[in-house]
């Protein structure tokens, strides 16, 4: 059996009050804390910036996972690694060099993941599979939550997922965009062993009663 790990993305939550709508959901069974960072140049919003990702670090021992949709990428790095992220990922088309932001990641003691689009081509993995610790699907276009789910991207799931069982890695392989209650499983079974999730979530008046029904469905793969 896989270990599937939830990962409530905090662009859905209540920014006023921010602390406690992170330490709420690690308490209702929750596993990472997904941090949506744009910067109005990748992708058409603005959101958070390091700042934050400090503030709620002293908040929670739960690894903090920052999805960087911002370009150029390399300049905030170290500076989400220096306010406390464990895991940070980035789209290849931000990056002058793929294989060089991957190592300055490693390099600050975080690890890395790359991030595919859906109309991103996974050929990039070709080169990189050897070095990342997660590959992050996208089943929406980036941007804005509370999309619905591309349908496309199981397929793509199910393409890395042969790529990452044929390598002997352990890469998590993570999902992002549309996941609820009623499809989890679905994507499951594609291969996904992470999933974001952000209004399915913060968008119930029940974290732990929303995450329960989650994992009661990831049961059933």
């Amino acid at each position: 059996m896989p270990t599937y790990r939830i990962a409530p993305s905090i662009l859905s939550a209540n920014f006023a009050r921010l602390g406690e709508e992170v330490t709420s959901v690690i308490a209702a069974g929750a596993d990472l804390i997904h941090f949506d960072v744009m910067d109005n140049h990748y992708v058409p919003n603005l959101t958070i910036g390091p700042l934050v990702c400090e503030a709620i670090r002293p908040l929670t021992e739960a690894p903090i996972d920052v999805h960087l949709m911002v370009k150029p990428v390399d300049r905030i790095v170290p500076d989400f690694a220096k306010a406390g992220a464990n895991i940070i990922s980035f789209h290849p088309e931000a990056s002058e060099h793929v294989d060089r932001t991957i190592g300055l990641i490693h390099d600050c003691g975080c690890k890395a993941g790359l991030v595919f689009n859906p109309a991103t081509p996974l050929h990039y993995l070709d080169w990189t599979l050897g070095k990342l610790d997660l590959v992050l699907i996208m089943s929406v276009n980036p941007g804005f939550g509370g999309q619905k789910f591309i349908p496309t991207a199981l397929e793509k799931l199910r393409e890395v997922r042969r790529r990452i069982d044929a390598s002997g890695r352990e890469v998590w392989l993570e999902v992002d965009g549309g996941v609820k209650v009623d499809n989890i499983a679905e994507i499951a079974r594609a291969g996904a062993d992470t999933f974001v999730a952000g209004s399915a979530i913060y968008g119930t008046r029940d974290y732990q009663a929303t995450i329960a029904a989650m994992r009661a469905e990831l049961e059933k793969v």
